[in-house]
């Protein structure tokens, strides 16, 4: 765990180094601060196995709450910007390679994520890693890293090899956000065993998901909107044109 969070400190520290020699917007700098202290506390609240209402707290924040705020900070976006033109080109290629498009489909992405979760509940990894702090450590880096491909997939902030429409994305969201209900209404009927504060717990697990989804909802409902006002606006001159003729 300790190698995890300096880690997380050091991609801090090279987004904010990369920040400065390119003009990036503050908010998006403090987005990406602000997910990386959030996946830190996550990781610790996360390790606390023999508390379910704490653990998923820590779930909530690692693979949830964190990958929305890194996502928004755009930090493929800041690479293409700030690095050198040939490494920005080899980023690039890189991004557009198989593994990488298909990691980064919606389609593929959010399936991945639900299903990771089911595994680590439903399969009693939750109870084997309780003890191995090495194995949780692995586990709480692949919850974060799931949770961030999966909203990136939806959101597409950053440049994706291949977008899918926006109607692809809102339904992979909301097919992702039923399979995380129905394994915190399983979790809430057939408590884990061995774990303290199960049922609320499973409570925290439904509605802090809830939350997060709609947010993640409204910030893909607001830049579909925003993108089909530019559609509107960039076509606007050419209608006006067009129309007195």
């Amino acid at each position: 765990m300790t190698v995890l969070l300096g880690a997380l400190l050091a991609a801090g520290a090279v987004y904010v180094a990369a920040g400065r020699r390119t003009p990036w917007p503050l908010l998006r700098t403090a987005s990406w601060v602000a997910g990386l202290v959030a996946a830190g506390a996550g990781a610790v609240l996360s390790a606390a196995h023999g508390d379910l209402r704490t653990h998923m707290a820590g779930h909530l924040l690692l693979g949830m709450g964190a990958p929305l705020l890194l996502v928004l900070a755009a930090p493929v976006t800041l690479a293409l910007r700030a690095l050198p033109v040939a490494a920005a080109r080899r980023l690039a290629r890189l991004l557009r390679t198989p593994p990488l498009r298909w990691a980064t489909d919606p389609l593929v992405a959010v399936p991945a994520n639900a299903a990771g979760l089911w595994l680590l509940y439903g399969t009693g990894l939750h109870a084997a890693v309780a003890h191995r702090p090495v194995a949780a450590a692995l586990v709480a880096l692949h919850v974060l890293v799931s949770g961030y491909l999966a909203t990136a997939a939806v959101l597409a902030v950053d440049p994706a090899p291949h977008r899918r429409p926006v109607g692809v994305r809102a339904a992979a969201l909301a097919a992702g956000a039923a399979a995380h209900d129905v394994l915190a209404k399983w979790l809430y009927a057939a408590p884990l065993p061995g774990v303290r504060a199960a049922e609320e717990g499973a409570r925290l697990m439904w509605d802090g998901g809830t939350v997060v989804t709609v947010v993640v909802a409204a910030v893909l409902w607001r830049r579909w909107y925003v993108s089909r006002a530019a559609v509107r606006a960039a076509g606007a001159p050419t209608a006006a044109a067009v129309g007195p003729a």
